[in-house]
């Protein structure tokens, strides 16, 4: 059934997801195109390029729609689940006092984890250079040109303008690229696609009415708007989640202490807002927090499983593979960037550091270990080492 088989895929990515939504793109790479083939190498990077234009939680995204096109609406609910549990229940867990993350941000197993993700991002980004840039003067600047200006500027804008720039340079000088292959048979009508976006569209003017009608309400509609509003994902819904908790839910400190916890557990960061509607107390822990993550997810999954149809037969056209051949260095050119930073720069802080990176590295490539087992080795070694 493969239903099942996409959640306990799922389940165990989120399990072992370690490192922000670059590393889990790395991971999803890794999983979906180069162990199981569900999809091919430019059809995967339409997808993160797609959830590059769309608000919400970019990698969770990109495992929304993974999980669509191999087993429909049910592969969408079961590949989000199956991501998004385990950080769920360690965020409600720390919310509630149950669990203690020992040693803090400088423990030896964080740092080891941290390091894990610089190989992961570092093996994803040769790769997708290799089959999306290769020997093309063209592709090669896009990319190189992204990397830099977001390594300067990486706000959430400019790389939604910087790939828009990548797109018309691909769809002007790339001609060639009409034949590379386009996304699987999306299970989604571009009517119900419609559906859904209209759907998103009327949550998001009804957010006002919804925050009168009681705690639980106006909990949806903070973390609706937070997850409708943000682009880029990650530690970008950050000033939006503290603008609607602190302090009319929780104290500065129980925000900043549970940013902390979001930082240290597998899966995606924006069950953050798991453990802040975990935190407040107008309602019961297990209601604020069930709440709060199907809120923040809803609209980035809603805006996926829209899109996609759309997004589909456009990148079927001619001029518009052109375009996403350009649009696709552009994002080698982003996660480039961002092996640099935040990965590199929080991961690496000493050549203990980088030697291990060295070495996992050399594990997932020369030594073909899978992506699970380098996490679990190199939080252990960190552990002894750091």
């Amino acid at each position: 059934m493969r239903t099942l088989e996409v959640f306990l895929v799922f389940l165990r990515l989120g399990l072992t997801s370690f490192g922000g939504p670059v590393a889990h793109l790395g991971y999803f790479r890794g999983e979906f195109v180069e162990r199981r083939g569900w999809l091919g190498e430019r059809a995967y990077a339409d997808l993160v390029a797609l959830a590059q234009f769309l608000p919400g939680p970019a990698s969770s995204q990109v495992g929304m729609a993974l999980g669509l096109l191999r087993a429909g609406g049910w592969g969408l609910l079961a590949a989000w689940v199956g991501f998004t549990l385990p950080s769920a229940l360690l965020m409600v867990a720390f919310a509630l006092g149950v669990a203690r993350f020992g040693g803090g941000a400088e423990a030896g197993w964080l740092t080891g984890l941290k390091v894990a993700a610089v190989a992961v991002v570092a093996q994803a980004v040769a790769g997708m250079w290799g089959t999306l840039v290769g020997n093309d003067r063209v592709r090669a600047a896009l990319a190189l040109g992204v990397a830099a200006l977001l390594v300067v500027w990486p706000a959430a804008g400019m790389q939604v303008a910087a790939l828009v720039v990548c797109a018309l340079v691909g769809w002007r000088f790339l001609p060639g690229a009409a034949a590379e292959a386009a996304l699987p048979p999306v299970p989604v009508s571009r009517r119900v696609g419609a559906g859904l976006f209209t759907l998103c569209g009327g949550l998001l003017l009804a957010v006002p009415l919804m925050a009168a009608l009681g705690p639980g309400w106006a909990l949806f509609a903070t973390t609706f708007q937070a997850g409708a509003l943000v682009f880029g994902g990650g530690h970008v819904v950050l000033p939006l989640l503290e603008a609607g908790f602190v302090p009319g839910y929780v104290t500065p400190s129980t925000f900043l202490a549970g940013y902390g916890a979001a930082n240290a557990v597998p899966g995606p960061l924006f069950t953050f807002a798991t453990y802040l509607g975990a935190a407040q107390s107008a309602l019961p822990a297990w209601a604020g927090a069930l709440i709060s993550t199907c809120g923040i997810f809803l609209a980035g999954g809603l805006l996926m499983a829209g899109a996609l149809p759309f997004w589909a037969a456009l990148s079927a056209r001619p001029a518009a593979r052109s375009a996403l051949a350009g649009l696709n260095a552009g994002v080698v050119g982003l996660l480039l960037a961002a092996l640099y930073h935040p990965v590199f720069t929080a991961g690496i802080r000493e050549p203990r550091h980088l030697a291990l990176a060295l070495l996992a590295y050399a594990a997932l490539t020369a030594g073909r270990w899978p992506a699970w087992a380098v996490v679990g080795a190199c939080p252990a070694l960190g552990a002894v080492l750091f």
